[in-house]
């Protein structure tokens, strides 16, 4: 059972990451996506962080993108220490959908979810 869990797993993390592949084109200007709008603002509009912060931003999510795709890597070979570059790499990416949270609800759901996993799967 551990194999398939491995593998169920690690294909949620590359999914994650590639979702956030989607911030990152959208916050680089390399696309346009209705409902994943450009803008020069987190927290809500509370904070401008202009067109720089913004690529700063899109740069950010395309290092989760990054740890996911490694850290699904870690799984599959189950390298000693996957929950805690997992549980990192989950933890840098709600903070960024924390940030983002107006378009990136979503992903702080999935982000807790795969926290909760993997402080289960200790247990297991």
């Amino acid at each position: 059972m551990r194999g398939l869990l491995a593998y169920v797993g690690s294909i949620i993390l590359v999914g994650h990451g590639i979702v956030h592949l989607l911030g990152t084109a959208v916050y680089l200007g390399l696309a346009d996506v209705a409902e994943f709008p450009y803008k020069t603002t987190l927290l809500g509009s509370a904070v401008n962080v202009g067109d720089m912060g913004m690529r700063v931003f899109g740069i950010l999510w395309a290092v989760a993108a990054i740890g996911f795709v490694a850290a699904a890597g870690a799984v599959l070979v189950d390298w000693d220490h996957w929950p805690l570059l997992v549980g990192l790499v989950a933890l840098f990416s709600l903070i960024l959908t924390v940030l983002d949270y107006t378009v990136a609800y979503a992903g702080i759901v999935a982000n807790l979810g795969i926290l909760v996993a993997v402080v289960y799967s200790q247990f297991i």
